[in-house]
Protein backbone atom coordinates (compact mmCIF):
# COMPACT_ATOMS: atom_id res chain seq x y z
CA UNK A 1 0.00 0.00 0.00
CA UNK A 2 1.31 3.46 -0.95
CA UNK A 3 1.36 5.90 1.77
CA UNK A 4 1.16 9.61 0.49
CA UNK A 5 4.18 11.61 1.64
CA UNK A 6 2.49 14.95 0.53
CA UNK A 7 2.06 16.93 4.30
CA UNK A 8 -1.66 17.32 5.48
CA UNK A 9 -3.11 20.57 7.54
CA UNK A 10 -6.03 21.75 8.57
CA UNK A 11 -7.22 25.52 8.98
CA UNK A 12 -9.55 27.35 10.40
CA UNK A 13 -11.35 30.54 9.20
CA UNK A 14 -13.68 32.59 10.82
CA UNK A 15 -16.35 33.72 8.50
CA UNK A 16 -18.23 37.42 10.21
CA UNK A 17 -21.22 38.07 7.79
CA UNK A 18 -22.16 36.25 4.54
CA UNK A 19 -22.00 32.68 5.19
CA UNK A 20 -25.07 31.81 3.55
CA UNK A 21 -23.88 33.45 0.38
CA UNK A 22 -20.38 31.75 0.28
CA UNK A 23 -21.96 28.93 0.82
CA UNK A 24 -24.77 29.50 -2.54
CA UNK A 25 -27.37 27.79 -3.26
CA UNK A 26 -27.93 23.90 -2.27
CA UNK A 27 -24.07 24.38 -0.74
CA UNK A 28 -22.54 24.99 -4.97
CA UNK A 29 -19.92 27.51 -3.64
CA UNK A 30 -18.20 25.50 -1.02
CA UNK A 31 -18.11 22.03 -3.15
CA UNK A 32 -16.80 24.29 -5.85
CA UNK A 33 -13.73 24.98 -3.52
CA UNK A 34 -13.40 21.49 -2.16
CA UNK A 35 -13.68 19.77 -5.83
CA UNK A 36 -11.74 22.31 -6.80
CA UNK A 37 -8.92 22.43 -4.40
CA UNK A 38 -8.98 18.79 -3.12
CA UNK A 39 -10.26 19.50 0.05
CA UNK A 40 -12.33 19.00 3.09
CA UNK A 41 -14.08 21.62 4.84
CA UNK A 42 -17.05 21.72 7.47
CA UNK A 43 -18.69 24.49 9.14
CA UNK A 44 -18.18 24.26 12.69
CA UNK A 45 -20.36 27.92 14.45
CA UNK A 46 -19.21 30.41 12.42
CA UNK A 47 -15.53 28.58 11.90
CA UNK A 48 -15.05 26.69 7.82
CA UNK A 49 -12.68 24.24 8.97
CA UNK A 50 -10.58 23.00 6.47
CA UNK A 51 -8.20 19.87 6.03
CA UNK A 52 -5.86 18.41 2.90
CA UNK A 53 -2.92 19.10 1.74
CA UNK A 54 -0.83 22.18 2.73
CA UNK A 55 -0.62 23.75 -0.09
CA UNK A 56 -4.22 23.41 -1.17
CA UNK A 57 -5.35 24.10 2.33
CA UNK A 58 -3.49 27.62 2.44
CA UNK A 59 -4.96 28.06 -1.05
CA UNK A 60 -8.40 27.74 0.31
CA UNK A 61 -8.08 29.57 3.16
CA UNK A 62 -6.67 32.38 1.33
CA UNK A 63 -9.62 32.82 -0.73
CA UNK A 64 -11.96 32.68 2.29
CA UNK A 65 -9.87 35.67 3.66
CA UNK A 66 -10.63 37.52 0.73
CA UNK A 67 -14.02 36.68 0.73
CA UNK A 68 -14.08 38.14 4.57
CA UNK A 69 -12.35 41.32 3.71
CA UNK A 70 -14.37 41.78 0.60
CA UNK A 71 -17.52 41.28 2.72
CA UNK A 72 -16.53 43.39 5.16
CA UNK A 73 -15.50 46.50 2.67
CA UNK A 74 -19.06 46.36 1.99
CA UNK A 75 -18.74 44.13 -2.00
CA UNK A 76 -22.05 42.30 -2.93
CA UNK A 77 -21.77 39.19 -5.14
CA UNK A 78 -24.75 39.44 -7.25
CA UNK A 79 -26.15 36.71 -9.54
CA UNK A 80 -23.88 34.08 -9.26
CA UNK A 81 -20.44 36.53 -9.21
CA UNK A 82 -19.09 34.28 -6.19
CA UNK A 83 -19.32 31.19 -8.31
CA UNK A 84 -17.83 32.18 -11.44
CA UNK A 85 -14.98 34.11 -9.35
CA UNK A 86 -14.60 30.78 -7.70
CA UNK A 87 -14.55 28.69 -10.61
CA UNK A 88 -11.12 31.36 -12.05
CA UNK A 89 -9.53 31.42 -8.64
CA UNK A 90 -9.41 27.57 -7.94
CA UNK A 91 -8.41 26.74 -11.28
CA UNK A 92 -4.96 29.77 -11.50
CA UNK A 93 -3.21 29.87 -8.40
CA UNK A 94 -2.10 32.91 -9.62
CA UNK A 95 -5.14 34.84 -9.29
CA UNK A 96 -6.74 35.97 -5.79
CA UNK A 97 -10.53 36.26 -5.39
CA UNK A 98 -9.59 39.94 -3.81
CA UNK A 99 -7.52 40.44 -7.34
CA UNK A 100 -9.82 39.07 -9.75
CA UNK A 101 -13.01 40.72 -8.20
CA UNK A 102 -11.24 44.78 -8.00
CA UNK A 103 -9.96 44.14 -11.33
CA UNK A 104 -12.93 45.60 -12.57
CA UNK A 105 -13.86 47.23 -9.87
CA UNK A 106 -13.45 50.89 -11.37
CA UNK A 107 -14.80 49.54 -14.64
CA UNK A 108 -18.11 52.14 -15.21
CA UNK A 109 -20.45 51.20 -17.97
CA UNK A 110 -23.23 53.56 -18.09
CA UNK A 111 -25.53 52.36 -14.89
CA UNK A 112 -23.28 49.16 -14.40
CA UNK A 113 -19.95 48.76 -12.60
CA UNK A 114 -18.68 45.97 -13.55
CA UNK A 115 -15.62 43.62 -12.67
CA UNK A 116 -14.69 40.69 -15.44
CA UNK A 117 -15.62 37.06 -13.88
CA UNK A 118 -13.34 35.03 -15.27
CA UNK A 119 -9.51 35.50 -16.50
CA UNK A 120 -9.89 35.53 -20.22
CA UNK A 121 -12.75 38.30 -19.86
CA UNK A 122 -10.12 40.15 -17.78
CA UNK A 123 -7.72 39.73 -20.83
CA UNK A 124 -10.71 40.69 -23.59
CA UNK A 125 -10.88 44.17 -21.56
CA UNK A 126 -7.43 44.59 -21.24
CA UNK A 127 -6.59 43.76 -24.86
CA UNK A 128 -10.02 46.36 -26.01
CA UNK A 129 -8.42 48.94 -24.20
CA UNK A 130 -4.87 48.29 -25.50
CA UNK A 131 -5.27 47.82 -29.35
CA UNK A 132 -7.20 48.68 -32.17
CA UNK A 133 -8.48 45.59 -33.41
CA UNK A 134 -9.79 42.46 -31.07
CA UNK A 135 -10.85 38.92 -31.98
CA UNK A 136 -12.90 37.59 -28.95
CA UNK A 137 -13.07 33.48 -30.23
CA UNK A 138 -15.05 31.00 -27.78
CA UNK A 139 -18.49 29.59 -26.77
CA UNK A 140 -21.89 30.96 -26.14
CA UNK A 141 -22.08 32.29 -23.07
CA UNK A 142 -18.49 33.87 -22.18
CA UNK A 143 -19.65 37.63 -22.11
CA UNK A 144 -18.13 38.43 -25.30
CA UNK A 145 -20.99 40.54 -26.72
CA UNK A 146 -21.92 41.47 -23.70
CA UNK A 147 -18.12 42.99 -22.61
CA UNK A 148 -17.85 44.68 -26.15
CA UNK A 149 -21.03 46.58 -25.77
CA UNK A 150 -19.76 47.76 -22.35
CA UNK A 151 -16.39 48.93 -23.36
CA UNK A 152 -18.00 50.46 -26.55
CA UNK A 153 -20.07 52.67 -24.07
CA UNK A 154 -17.62 53.70 -21.59
CA UNK A 155 -15.95 54.80 -24.65
CA UNK A 156 -18.60 56.82 -25.86
CA UNK A 157 -19.13 58.08 -22.48
CA UNK A 158 -15.59 59.05 -22.12
CA UNK A 159 -15.85 60.81 -25.25
CA UNK A 160 -12.96 58.75 -26.87
CA UNK A 161 -15.36 58.25 -29.50
CA UNK A 162 -18.22 60.18 -30.92
CA UNK A 163 -20.33 56.80 -32.12
CA UNK A 164 -21.07 53.13 -31.62
CA UNK A 165 -21.81 51.14 -34.03
CA UNK A 166 -23.13 47.35 -33.68
CA UNK A 167 -23.37 44.91 -36.84
CA UNK A 168 -23.82 41.52 -37.07
CA UNK A 169 -24.58 38.83 -40.23
CA UNK A 170 -28.29 38.32 -40.67
CA UNK A 171 -28.50 34.64 -41.27
CA UNK A 172 -30.79 32.26 -40.55
CA UNK A 173 -30.36 29.00 -38.48
CA UNK A 174 -32.62 27.39 -40.43
CA UNK A 175 -35.29 29.20 -40.31
CA UNK A 176 -36.13 32.13 -43.65
CA UNK A 177 -36.88 35.73 -43.51
CA UNK A 178 -38.47 36.30 -46.66
CA UNK A 179 -41.81 35.47 -45.12
CA UNK A 180 -41.73 37.31 -42.29
CA UNK A 181 -43.53 40.36 -42.67
CA UNK A 182 -42.53 44.46 -42.61
CA UNK A 183 -39.50 46.14 -43.78
CA UNK A 184 -36.30 45.04 -44.53
CA UNK A 185 -35.38 46.66 -41.19
CA UNK A 186 -37.86 45.35 -39.65
CA UNK A 187 -36.82 41.57 -40.80
CA UNK A 188 -33.59 41.90 -39.33
CA UNK A 189 -33.91 43.48 -35.92
CA UNK A 190 -34.80 40.05 -34.15
CA UNK A 191 -31.18 39.01 -35.45
CA UNK A 192 -29.67 42.27 -34.07
CA UNK A 193 -31.72 42.07 -30.57
CA UNK A 194 -28.78 40.66 -28.22
CA UNK A 195 -27.04 43.75 -28.88
CA UNK A 196 -30.26 45.71 -28.13
CA UNK A 197 -30.81 44.05 -25.27
CA UNK A 198 -26.60 44.88 -24.36
CA UNK A 199 -27.49 48.47 -24.88
CA UNK A 200 -30.70 48.37 -23.24
CA UNK A 201 -29.18 46.78 -19.75
CA UNK A 202 -26.32 49.59 -19.57
CA UNK A 203 -28.30 52.22 -20.02
CA UNK A 204 -31.19 54.33 -19.60
CA UNK A 205 -34.48 53.34 -22.15
CA UNK A 206 -34.85 56.59 -22.99
CA UNK A 207 -30.55 57.71 -23.11
CA UNK A 208 -30.97 54.66 -25.82
CA UNK A 209 -33.61 55.81 -27.91
CA UNK A 210 -31.85 59.05 -28.39
CA UNK A 211 -28.72 57.83 -29.64
CA UNK A 212 -30.49 55.50 -31.45
CA UNK A 213 -32.36 58.33 -33.10
CA UNK A 214 -29.15 60.75 -33.53
CA UNK A 215 -27.68 57.85 -34.85
CA UNK A 216 -24.72 58.03 -32.14
CA UNK A 217 -25.51 54.80 -31.67
CA UNK A 218 -26.10 52.56 -35.29
CA UNK A 219 -27.56 48.73 -35.34
CA UNK A 220 -27.36 47.45 -38.18
CA UNK A 221 -27.32 44.35 -40.43
CA UNK A 222 -23.36 43.85 -41.83
CA UNK A 223 -24.38 44.42 -45.30
CA UNK A 224 -25.21 48.28 -44.64
CA UNK A 225 -21.43 48.71 -43.41
CA UNK A 226 -20.07 48.51 -47.82
CA UNK A 227 -18.76 51.83 -48.71
CA UNK A 228 -18.56 53.34 -45.37
CA UNK A 229 -15.43 54.77 -43.57
CA UNK A 230 -15.87 54.95 -40.11
CA UNK A 231 -13.82 57.10 -38.07
CA UNK A 232 -13.72 58.08 -34.12
CA UNK A 233 -16.01 54.92 -33.87
CA UNK A 234 -16.63 51.92 -31.38
CA UNK A 235 -17.16 48.92 -34.18
CA UNK A 236 -18.46 45.87 -32.99
CA UNK A 237 -19.17 42.82 -35.48
CA UNK A 238 -20.60 39.95 -33.55
CA UNK A 239 -21.69 36.44 -34.44
CA UNK A 240 -18.81 37.30 -37.33
CA UNK A 241 -18.38 33.10 -37.68
CA UNK A 242 -21.82 33.84 -39.95
CA UNK A 243 -19.94 36.51 -42.02
CA UNK A 244 -18.45 35.23 -45.16
CA UNK A 245 -14.82 35.72 -46.32
CA UNK A 246 -15.64 39.14 -48.15
CA UNK A 247 -18.01 40.35 -46.01
CA UNK A 248 -15.39 40.06 -43.29
CA UNK A 249 -12.47 41.87 -45.34
CA UNK A 250 -15.02 44.86 -46.38
CA UNK A 251 -16.00 45.18 -42.74
CA UNK A 252 -12.71 44.94 -41.22
CA UNK A 253 -11.25 47.60 -44.02
CA UNK A 254 -13.97 49.90 -42.49
CA UNK A 255 -12.06 50.93 -39.73
CA UNK A 256 -10.93 54.51 -39.54
CA UNK A 257 -9.10 56.60 -37.89
CA UNK A 258 -9.49 57.08 -33.94
CA UNK A 259 -11.65 54.20 -34.30
CA UNK A 260 -12.01 50.26 -32.26
CA UNK A 261 -13.07 47.32 -33.40
CA UNK A 262 -14.08 44.09 -31.42
CA UNK A 263 -14.73 40.71 -33.54
CA UNK A 264 -17.03 38.12 -32.06
CA UNK A 265 -17.70 34.54 -32.80
CA UNK A 266 -18.30 31.27 -31.91
CA UNK A 267 -16.81 28.99 -34.64
CA UNK A 268 -18.55 25.26 -33.37
CA UNK A 269 -21.99 27.49 -34.67
CA UNK A 270 -21.70 28.49 -37.83
CA UNK A 271 -25.01 28.58 -39.46
CA UNK A 272 -23.70 29.63 -43.56
CA UNK A 273 -24.78 27.77 -46.18
CA UNK A 274 -23.01 24.68 -47.48
CA UNK A 275 -20.72 25.50 -49.24
CA UNK A 276 -19.69 28.96 -47.58
CA UNK A 277 -16.47 29.25 -46.04
CA UNK A 278 -16.74 31.54 -42.41
CA UNK A 279 -14.94 34.57 -42.84
CA UNK A 280 -13.81 34.48 -39.13
CA UNK A 281 -12.03 31.15 -39.66
CA UNK A 282 -10.26 33.06 -42.69
CA UNK A 283 -9.85 35.88 -40.43
CA UNK A 284 -8.03 34.15 -38.05
CA UNK A 285 -5.74 31.98 -40.80
CA UNK A 286 -5.30 35.37 -42.78
CA UNK A 287 -4.35 37.82 -40.06
CA UNK A 288 -1.88 35.67 -37.72
CA UNK A 289 1.32 38.06 -37.47
CA UNK A 290 -0.08 40.97 -38.08
CA UNK A 291 0.63 43.94 -35.79
CA UNK A 292 -1.56 45.70 -33.77
CA UNK A 293 -4.25 43.07 -33.44
CA UNK A 294 -5.32 41.31 -29.95
CA UNK A 295 -7.17 37.34 -30.23
CA UNK A 296 -8.28 36.17 -27.05
CA UNK A 297 -9.91 33.16 -26.84
CA UNK A 298 -12.51 31.84 -24.31
CA UNK A 299 -13.57 27.96 -23.35
CA UNK A 300 -16.49 26.48 -21.34
CA UNK A 301 -14.67 27.75 -18.21
CA UNK A 302 -15.59 31.52 -19.56
CA UNK A 303 -19.16 30.74 -19.39
CA UNK A 304 -21.05 32.86 -17.32
CA UNK A 305 -24.36 32.30 -17.35
CA UNK A 306 -26.48 29.13 -16.10
CA UNK A 307 -23.93 26.44 -14.50
CA UNK A 308 -26.39 24.40 -17.00
CA UNK A 309 -24.96 26.09 -19.92
CA UNK A 310 -21.25 25.35 -19.23
CA UNK A 311 -22.46 21.62 -18.61
CA UNK A 312 -24.08 21.95 -22.36
CA UNK A 313 -21.20 23.18 -23.97
CA UNK A 314 -18.29 20.58 -22.65
CA UNK A 315 -20.84 18.08 -23.51
CA UNK A 316 -21.51 18.95 -27.25
CA UNK A 317 -17.42 19.06 -27.29
CA UNK A 318 -17.74 15.38 -25.69
CA UNK A 319 -19.82 14.05 -28.28
CA UNK A 320 -18.34 15.81 -31.17
CA UNK A 321 -15.15 14.21 -29.94
CA UNK A 322 -16.79 10.78 -29.63
CA UNK A 323 -18.49 10.85 -33.43
CA UNK A 324 -16.37 12.86 -34.93
CA UNK A 325 -19.09 15.21 -36.45
CA UNK A 326 -18.39 18.34 -38.37
CA UNK A 327 -15.15 20.22 -38.54
CA UNK A 328 -12.82 19.73 -35.80
CA UNK A 329 -11.20 22.78 -34.99
CA UNK A 330 -7.76 23.34 -33.37
CA UNK A 331 -7.55 27.15 -32.31
CA UNK A 332 -3.34 27.99 -30.49
CA UNK A 333 -4.44 31.37 -30.00
CA UNK A 334 -1.67 34.08 -28.91
CA UNK A 335 -1.50 35.04 -24.90
CA UNK A 336 -3.94 37.89 -24.64
CA UNK A 337 -1.49 39.46 -22.72
CA UNK A 338 0.91 39.97 -25.23
CA UNK A 339 1.23 43.24 -27.48
CA UNK A 340 0.31 42.82 -30.95
CA UNK A 341 -0.18 39.84 -33.00
CA UNK A 342 0.05 36.24 -31.84
CA UNK A 343 3.43 35.01 -30.41
CA UNK A 344 5.22 31.83 -32.47
CA UNK A 345 5.42 30.69 -35.91
CA UNK A 346 2.06 28.64 -34.85
CA UNK A 347 0.22 30.85 -33.12
CA UNK A 348 -3.49 31.58 -34.26
CA UNK A 349 -3.50 28.47 -36.37
CA UNK A 350 -6.75 27.13 -37.48
CA UNK A 351 -7.02 23.52 -38.72
CA UNK A 352 -9.79 22.43 -40.94
CA UNK A 353 -11.49 20.40 -42.53
CA UNK A 354 -13.07 22.13 -45.87
CA UNK A 355 -15.49 24.21 -45.78
CA UNK A 356 -18.02 22.01 -47.41
CA UNK A 357 -18.26 20.03 -43.76
CA UNK A 358 -17.67 23.49 -42.08
CA UNK A 359 -21.08 24.44 -43.27
CA UNK A 360 -23.10 21.72 -41.63
CA UNK A 361 -22.71 23.03 -38.17
CA UNK A 362 -26.17 24.71 -38.03
CA UNK A 363 -26.72 23.92 -33.98
CA UNK A 364 -28.85 26.63 -32.57
CA UNK A 365 -27.49 28.91 -30.75
CA UNK A 366 -27.54 29.05 -26.50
Amino acid sequence: MEVSSTPRMKASVCIQRGVENLFGTRDENIRLIESGLSVHTQLVDNNIEIEGEAENVTRAENILEDYNRLVKEGHVFNNGDLNSYLRVVTLDAEVSLRGLVQSGKQRNFGKKVLAPKTVNQRRYLEAIERNDLVFGVGPAGTGKTYLAVAMAISALMNKTVARIILTRPAVEAGERLGFLPGTLQEKVDPYLRPLYDALYDMLESERVEKLLERNVIEVAPIAFMRGRTLNDSFIILDEAQNSTSEQMKMVLTRQGFNSKMVVNGDITQIDLPNGRRSGLIDALEVLKGVEGISFVPFDEKDVVRHSLVQRIVKAYERYNDTIGAGRQLSLRLAEPGAEGAPAGENAGTVEAAPAEAAADETAPRA
